[in-house]
C-alpha cells in the first residue's frame, strides 16, 4: 500500500491537473519550502563560520587548561602538589598566575586594568607571542620588571613602547599593616616591551608581567589566581582533569579552552537557535500554502477518492494517500532547497559576497557547515510539512464522496 500511495501521490503531484491554479499553488508551496531550508542551512553555517572565528581569537591566550578556585579569587598550591601537577601523564608545562585589579599611571595618564603577574613556564603554555602585534615579550631580570600591554590599555595610556626609560607605574591599596599615617597604596613600575591583542578589540585592559612584581603589589607571598597547563597532543584532557582534582581537591575547578570563554559561545549559540527558531516559525506559516495546495488538489482528485473506495480504500487510506502526497511536496523542496543553500554558501566562502564592515579583521561573513546540519534541518522542515499535511488529510478522508452517474 505505501508504495501504491507514493505512486498515485508522484502522478497527482506531476499529472495533468484541471485548472492551472492548483499548479501556481503548488509551486508557490515548494518555492516556499526551499527558501525556507535555505535559509535555515545558511544562518546556522553563519553562526558557526562566527564561532570558529572567535575560538582562533582566543585559542593563542587561552591554556589548554585553566585551574581556578570554585569560591573565593585565590588559592594555594603548595610546591609538592606543584609537582605532582607537573608529573600528571599528559602534563607538558605548568604556569602559576597572579592578577587583579589596579590603577595604571604613564606621563600623567591614569587608567584602571588588570595585572597579571605570571612565571617564566608562562610562555610555555600560551601563545602569548603569536598574538603580539608590536615589541616582543620580555622577562623580567634583575630587579627590573618588564611587561606586554594589551591594545586597548595601550591606546588608553597613550603608550609609546619604544620609549625604553618611561615606565608605567602601577597602584595597589594597601593590604597589610594598614595604619594610621601609613601608605594607603603600593606601587611598583615596569617597562612595557610590546603590544597584545585577545580579541583584535580596543577593550583590552590587561599588563602580563613577573609574578614576582604582582605579589609585591598584592602582598601575597603564595596565593595564586590560576593554575595554566599546556597539555601534551595525545594527552586525554578529562583524565588530566580527574588527576588534578585528586591532587588539589574539590575546591578548585579545571577548565578547557571552551569552557574559559563559555559565557561568549553560550551567547553565540543562543543567537544561533534564536535565529533558527525564527526562521523555523517562518517556515511553518509559508508552510500553509502547502495545506491550500493539498486541499486543492483532493477537491480535483474527488472523484478518484471516490474510485479508490469501491476498490476498497478506507479513510486512514485516504489520509495516508494525502501525507504521501504533502511529504513529498516538502521533499522537494528541502532538495531544492538544499541545491540554493549550498551554492550560496560556497559562493560566500569562496568569493565572500556578503562583506562585513570596514576595519574588522575579516572582509566577509564566516560561514561553516557540519553534517549535523543537515540532519536538523531535514527533522524541522520535515516536521513542519508533516504537521502541514494532517489538516487536509483528515479533511480528504471525511469528507463526503459521491459518484456522479
Amino acid at each position: 500500500m505505501p508504495n501504491i500511495n507514493f505512486s498515485i501521490a508522484k502522478r497527482y503531484l506531476f499529472g495533468k491537473k484541471s485548472t492551472n491554479l492548483i499548479n501556481i499553488i503548488t509551486g508557490i508551496s515548494i518555492f516556499g519550502i526551499a527558501v525556507g531550508t535555505a535559509a535555515l542551512i545558511l544562518i546556522l553555517s553563519v553562526f558557526n563560520g562566527l564561532e570558529n572565528v572567535l575560538t582562533s581569537l582566543f585559542n593563542p591566550y587561552n591554556p589548554d587548561l585553566e585551574v581556578t578556585p570554585i569560591e573565593g579569587k585565590f588559592f594555594s598550591v603548595s610546591d609538592t602538589q606543584l609537582k605532582e601537577i607537573s608529573s600528571i601523564e599528559g602534563v607538558q608545562a605548568l604556569s602559576r598566575t597572579l592578577e587583579e585589579v589596579c590603577l595604571f599611571e604613564y606621563k600623567g595618564s591614569q587608567k584602571i586594568g588588570i595585572i597579571k603577574g605570571v612565571d617564566k613556564e608562562y610562555i610555555n603554555v600560551t601563545r602569548l607571542d603569536t598574538s603580539i602585534r608590536y615589541g616582543r615579550y620580555r622577562e623580567s631580570a634583575n630587579g627590573i620588571y618588564y611587561g606586554v600591554v594589551e591594545e586597548g590599555l595601550r591606546n588608553k595610556l597613550a603608550l609609546n613602547i619604544d620609549n625604553s626609560l618611561t615606565p608605567v607605574t602601577a597602584f595597589m591599596p594597601m593590604r597589610k599593616n594598614k595604619r594610621a599615617g601609613t601608605k594607603e597604596f603600593i606601587s611598583k613600575s615596569l617597562y612595557p616591551t610590546g603590544v597584545f591583542s585577545k580579541t583584535h578589540e580596543e577593550s583590552g585592559q590587561y599588563i602580563i608581567t613577573s609574578i614576582d612584581l604582582a605579589r609585591q603589589l598584592l602582598q601575597q607571598d603564595s596565593m595564586l589566581t590560576t593554575l595554566e597547563l599546556k597539555l601534551t597532543e595525545n594527552a586525554h584532557e578529562t583524565s588530566v582533569k580527574k588527576a588534578i582534582s585528586d591532587v588539589l581537591g574539590p575546591s578548585v575547578i579545571a577548565k578547557n579552552k571552551y569552557e574559559q570563554d563559555s559565557q561568549t559561545l553560550k551567547m553565540i549559540a543562543i543567537e544561533k537557535w534564536i535565529g533558527f527558531l525564527i526562521t523555523g516559525l517562518t517556515l511553518f506559516l509559508i508552510a500553509f500554502n502547502l495545506v491550500g495546495a493539498l486541499w486543492m488538489i483532493v477537491l480535483d482528485k474527488k472523484k478518484d477518492m471516490t474510485i479508490f473506495k469501491s476498490f476498497g480504500y478506507t479513510n486512514q487510506n485516504i489520509r495516508n494517500l494525502i501525507m504521501t502526497l504533502g511529504l513529498l511536496i516538502t521533499m522537494i523542496g528541502i532538495i531544492i532547497g538544499f541545491i540554493v543553500g549550498l551554492s550560496l554558501y560556497f559562493a560566500q566562502k569562496e568569493l565572500g559576497i556578503i562583506g562585513m564592515p570596514a576595519g574588522l579583521m575579516i572582509e566577509a561573513y564566516p560561514v561553516q557547515l557540519k553534517l549535523s546540519d543537515f540532519i536538523i534541518v531535514t527533522v524541522s522542515v520535515f516536521l513542519i510539512g508533516l504537521l502541514a499535511s494532517l489538516l487536509p488529510s483528515f479533511k480528504a478522508s471525511s469528507l463526503p464522496i459521491e459518484l456522479k452517474s
